[in-house]
């Protein structure tokens, strides 16, 4: 009896991880908005009433697939803190995080989940999941803690373990670009730029100031479009895209569904449109840097350095990669092409600035992508630092991905 107890055991075990593998591929494709559990369960060739016997509900499923992505990301951060240094210990969190990636890649393990849809859970769920993803982020913060870091205060520990976590949750957009056996290597790479920063000896954080007047809407229609794309973008960084309902939207707004309709013909044009405004202001913002005077160092710290600030201005913030996962898979993808030109854009000042000496010779490509992670993770300093004023947001924020993570 115990051993045919045992066997249905392994077999309800086997069972409910093939339908978690399936989920988190259909959750990292198309969010928990496109998650179905009659998807999942054609995945596995099951009924869709087999799959309720393991997840009585949708949310109960992509939850379980979060927690258990949760609980690897909480295996390798705490082998990774077993490192003497925080040095060596950011080292072998990219190490085993890259392996465990490429693993994946290969189909040697299931797939991990990205976290940027958490907000579309239900409660529950989501305090469950907010929980868990609370753990890890204070287990990983520990990276910083010794005494030879003990000037940098908890706030900003506290950003720089938020910039950390979006450098990972990140990599999972690019890291398809390349080979799984190169991995090992892009985690060097990556250590590299962290550690020691972009700047060659004898450059300091000293950005020049941008007119950052020039990004304001000019006219009277423009600025209504402007307010209306500002107020939904606040609402789906914080709410999610399932959060952010057009009632609420328009509440915020305190206009009619009518008026929401005038702007945009369905919720996810709203999504497009508040991701065209966040790559115009990006753009723009660039383009500035890149007339101002001097060298390719100071351009791209004073390109960081404002919208680093622009994410705590009165027009911000800018809208998060998180939308991403709610968008039907042709738009995501047209988006994603979107993003890539303006990282593609930071990309080419660090080449420039590689080939002058005002930079280190690092990867351009993985240091645009990283610090385009780092920016848009910005939307949320000031959710993770309550208090932080828009002036200090370059400082607090940029200026570790450019000097070092671990440079005063």
């Amino acid at each position: 009896m115990v051993q045919v107890a045992l066997q249905s055991t392994d077999r309800f075990e086997r069972k409910r991880e093939a339908i978690l593998d399936a989920a988190t591929e259909l959750l990292n494709r198309r969010g928990v908005k496109g998650l179905t559990l009659g998807d999942a369960a054609a995945a596995v060739s099951l009924s869709t009433t087999s799959v309720t016997y393991y997840f009585k509900r949708k949310d109960d499923l992509a939850a379980a697939c979060m927690l258990r992505g949760i609980y690897v990301l909480l295996d390798i951060v705490q082998t990774a803190l077993k490192a003497p240094t925080p040095q060596a210990r950011l080292r072998s969190l990219l190490r085993l995080y890259l392996e465990r990636m490429r693993r994946a890649a290969v189909g040697e393990a299931p797939p991990l989940p990205v976290f940027s849809d958490l907000r579309a859970l239900n409660m529950p769920q989501r305090g469950e999941v907010a929980a868990a993803y609370m753990k890890l982020f204070r287990r990983l913060r520990q990276i910083f803690e010794t005494p030879d870091l003990a000037w940098l205060s908890r706030g900003r520990r506290t950003a720089r373990t938020q910039m950390l976590l979006e450098q990972l949750s990140w990599a999972a957009a690019w890291l398809p670009k390349y080979d799984p056996e190169d991995y090992d290597r892009i985690g060097e790479r990556m250590c590299d730029i962290l550690v020691g920063g972009l700047a060659t000896p004898g450059h300091v954080w000293k950005p020049l100031p941008l007119p950052m007047v020039q990004l304001a809407p000019c006219t009277r229609q423009e600025l209504s479009s402007q307010t209306f794309l500002m107020a939904a973008t606040k609402l789906i960084n914080a709410r999610g895209y399932r959060g952010a309902s057009v009632d609420k939207i328009s509440a915020e707004l305190n206009v009619t569904k009518g008026s929401f309709y005038h702007h945009n013909c369905a919720k996810d044009d709203l999504v497009v449109a508040c991701f065209g405004r966040t790559f115009d202001v990006m753009t723009r913002v660039q383009r500035l840097a890149m007339g101002l005077p001097g060298d390719q160092w100071t351009r791209l710290t004073s390109a960081a350095a404002a919208l680093a600030e622009y994410q705590l201005s009165e027009n911000g913030p800018l809208l998060r990669s998180s939308a991403l996962a709610a968008l039907p898979e042709p738009i995501r993808a047209e988006m994603v092409k979107h993003s890539d030109r303006v990282s593609d854009r930071f990309a080419a000042m660090i080449c420039d600035g590689i080939a002058e000496g005002s930079l280190r010779a690092v990867d351009p490509f993985l240091a645009a992508q990283m610090l385009n992670a780092t920016l848009n993770a910005g939307a949320e300093l000031d959710v993770w630092v309550p208090g932080v004023s828009q002036k200090a947001a370059p400082a607090v924020f940029a200026r570790p991905m450019l000097m070092g993570v671990f440079e005063r």
